[in-house]
């Protein structure tokens, strides 16, 4: 049901696009979560740019990206780990986002702020990680993890810039970089069997405070071409890989 719906909005956005899009590119994205893995979007399902002017200088735009996740940070839990808690996923990203155009004779400088709804599915945690990290709050020798957890929608802000440079009259190139700040309720509950110098151990955890960390840095650079056209609209849409 849920992969019907995101095809579903999807396809409203490339409808979007088509139909107010002066200009229109292909970016390359990349995501570098904080205590996470590098992660990029899926091809072809990543819609960006989406929108329209409120003014000579204010835009709005929205999109979607559909990105593989090679693993994001849990926090908000009694122990702190630097590596990735949860496993490989895949997250749905949507922003919403006000842009500040700042036009000049031969390059566009964007400032953009706003919020955004992602949705993770497919979860796994990485026991590997995982139990590292509660073996060595323990300080036990060997720890074994039997969770669970609860998988919520999750929110937050980000800011960024964009840079286009025109390389001919058809063709500009896009600079990109937008730092995300955002977390998703994730409860996990379970019991962890282990042992230390005392003998055998066998203890229940709960963490109802766990949340994924949805923090970190997304670049993309890309190429737009323009493809004429007037009207109000935001002159951008870019499908991203």
């Amino acid at each position: 049901m849920f992969r019907k719906l995101l095809l579903s909005g999807l396809l409203f956005l490339s409808l979007m696009s088509g139909t107010q899009a002066q200009e229109v590119g292909l970016s390359f994205s990349y995501f570098i979560p904080r205590n996470g893995e590098f992660s990029t979007p899926i091809s072809p399902f990543s819609l960006r740019g989406v929108g329209f002017n409120i003014n000579n200088f204010l835009a709005f735009e929205t999109g979607a990206s559909l990105y593989r996740m090679s693993g994001l940070a849990i926090m908000d839990m009694p122990f702190d780990s630097k590596n990735s808690l949860l496993g490989p996923n895949f997250t749905i990203f949507v922003p919403a986002e006000l842009v500040v155009q700042m036009k000049g004779k031969q390059v566009q400088f964007d400032i953009k702020g706003g919020g955004f709804f992602f949705y993770g599915f497919d979860q796994n945690l990485n026991y590997g990680n995982f139990d590292r990290a509660f073996r060595t709050y323990k300080s036990w020798d060997v720890a074994n993890g039997n969770l669970s957890f609860e998988n919520n929608p999750g929110f937050g802000v980000h800011g960024g810039v964009e840079l286009t440079i025109p390389i001919t009259s058809q063709v500009s190139l896009s600079l990109e970089t937008n730092y995300l700040m955002g977390s998703a309720k994730f409860p996990i509950k379970g019991s962890y069997s282990g042992s230390n110098l005392s003998g055998a151990q066998q203890e229940s955890v709960n963490f109802p405070d766990a949340k994924i960390d949805f923090t970190g840095l997304e670049f993309s650079i890309g190429l737009m071409f323009n493809s004429g056209g007037g009207g109000g609209s935001r002159p951008k849409a870019k499908r991203r890989r």
